[in-house]
C-alpha cells in the first residue's frame, strides 16, 4: 500500500506538474487509444482527444502556446501540401465550394437557434455549443463576445462529438459506399493536377537549408501577420483569419509558386508530413485539455441531453452538406470529402482523410471551402447572439 501511494505521490509531483512529461505521456496514449479498431473504423491521432479530455476533467492544464504551435505546425503544412495544385482545383469548382461552405454553416446555425429555442437552452451555452459543434475557434471567440463566458463552456461539451463525428464520417462514407479508393486517386490526380514549370534552373536556385525549415518558418511569419489583420463586421464586431486561417493561406500561396526570386521555398513532402501530424497532435492535445475542465458542472445542471443537442449541430450541417455536394453539385467523392472537412472547419477529420484516401491532394478541397465557412461561423455566432 505504502508503495502505491509513493507511486501516485511521484506521479503527481513528477509527472502532473511536468508540462513536457504530460504532453507526451497524453500522445501515448492518446495514439495507443486511436489504434483502436471497431467495426473497420479507428479514431487515429483523435484518440489524443480523447485522452486530454479526461486529463483535462482531472485538472491538467496544457500552456496554450502548444495547442496554437500544433495548428499553426498543422495548418501551415497542409497549406504548402496543397499549394502546387490547389489554385486550378479553386478556379474549376469555386462556385461549389464558397456555396457549399455557406450552406454547411447556415444549416448549423438555424440547428442551434431551433435548439436553443425549442428547449429552452441558455443562448450563451447554445451559440457556444455551435463553435464546438463546428470546432471552430474564432467562432468560439466572437460566441462569448456576443454573448457571456459561458460560451466556452458550451463550446467544451460539444467539441469532442464535433471533432469525431468528421473524424468518423469520412471513414464510413467511403465504406458504405465501397469506393475504389485507386480508381478514385488516379481520376481526382488527372482532373486536380497541375503542371508545375521552371522559369529557372535548379542549380540556380539558393538553398538556406535543406530540410527547408527556412521556408515553412517564413510561411509561419507571414502567416502570423495575416492572421493579426482584422476586419469590420456590421454590429461592431470583427473578423480575423486568426491561427488557423493566416498560415494556412500562407502555406498555400508559397507552395503554390516554391520560391521567390532566386530563393528555393519547396519543402520536401515527408518533411511537411512530419510537421503536419505532429503538429496536428499537439492540437487535439491543448484543445482537449481545455474543453475537459468544467463542463461536468454544467451537465449536471442542464441535464446530458446537451451532448444529443450538439451532436445534432454537427450531424445535421454535415449531411446536409454532403448530399448538397455529391447529389447537387456533383463533386466527386474525393472533393467532396475534403468540403465536408473544410465547411465543418475540421482540422483533425482533413487528417483522417488524408490518411484513408492516401493522398494530399483532398487538402485543396478543404483549403477552398474553409475560408468560407471560417467567415459564415463567426458572423453566425455574432448574429446568434444578437437576436436569440
Amino acid at each position: 500500500m505504502e508503495f502505491l501511494e509513493s507511486i501516485g505521490t511521484w506521479f503527481q509531483n513528477e509527472v502532473w506538474a511536468n508540462t513536457l512529461m504530460l504532453v507526451f505521456t497524453i500522445a501515448v496514449l492518446g495514439y495507443l487509444v486511436g489504434r483502436i479498431r471497431v467495426c473497420g473504423l479507428e479514431l487515429g491521432t483523435a484518440g489524443v482527444l480523447l485522452v486530454a479530455l479526461v486529463f483535462g476533467h482531472f485538472g491538467v492544464e496544457i500552456p496554450k502556446v502548444v495547442q496554437d504551435l500544433g495548428l499553426i505546425c498543422f495548418v501551415t503544412s497542409v497549406g504548402y501540401i496543397a499549394g502546387p495544385k490547389f489554385f486550378r482545383n479553386f478556379k474549376v469548382n469555386a462556385k461549389s465550394y464558397i456555396l457549399l461552405g455557406f450552406i454547411i454553416i447556415i444549416v448549423g446555425a438555424l440547428t442551434c437557434a431551433g435548439i436553443v429555442k425549442l428547449f429552452d437552452i441558455p443562448t450563451d451555452i447554445g451559440v457556444g455549443m455551435l463553435s464546438g459543434a463546428l470546432t471552430s475557434t474564432p467562432g468560439l471567440a466572437a460566441a462569448k463576445e456576443a454573448t457571456t463566458d459561458m460560451a466556452a463552456v458550451g463550446y467544451g461539451i460539444a467539441y469532442p462529438f464535433g471533432v469525431i463525428g468528421v473524424v468518423l464520417f469520412v471513414q464510413l462514407v467511403p465504406k458504405i459506399l465501397k469506393t475504389d479508393m485507386e480508381a478514385e486517386r488516379a481520376k481526382f490526380a488527372a482532373a486536380s493536377g497541375v503542371e508545375i514549370k521552371e522559369k529557372e534552373p535548379k542549380k540556380a536556385r539558393i538553398h538556406v537549408d535543406e530540410m527547408g525549415f527556412f521556408a515553412f518558418g517564413l510561411a509561419i511569419a507571414l502567416g502570423i501577420i495575416l492572421a493579426k489583420i482584422t476586419i469590420p463586421l456590421p454590429g461592431g464586431g470583427e473578423f480575423a483569419l486568426g491561427t488557423s486561417g493566416g498560415p494556412l493561406i500562407a502555406g498555400l500561396v508559397l507552395g503554390h509558386f516554391g520560391h521567390a526570386g532566386r530563393i528555393e521555398l519547396k519543402i520536401e513532402k515527408r518533411v511537411l508530413e512530419t510537421m503536419r501530424e505532429f503538429g496536428l497532435m499537439l492540437f487535439l492535445l491543448g484543445a482537449g485539455t481545455g474543453a475537459g475542465a468544467g463542463f461536468v458542472d454544467v451537465l449536471v445542471e442542464q441535464g446530458p441531453m446537451l451532448f444529443v443537442y450538439g451532436a445534432l449541430m454537427t450531424l445535421l450541417p454535415m449531411f446536409v452538406g454532403y448530399f448538397f455536394a455529391a447529389k447537387v453539385l456533383k463533386l466527386s467523392i474525393f472533393n467532396t470529402l475534403g468540403s465536408i472537412c473544410g465547411g465543418m472547419t475540421s482540422t483533425p477529420a482533413l487528417g483522417t482523410l488524408i490518411g484513408v484516401t492516401k493522398t494530399d491532394d483532398v487538402a485543396s478541397a478543404y483549403a477552398a471551402t474553409y475560408p468560407i465557412a471560417l467567415v459564415m461561423v463567426v458572423l453566425s455566432s455574432q448574429f446568434l447572439g444578437l437576436l436569440l
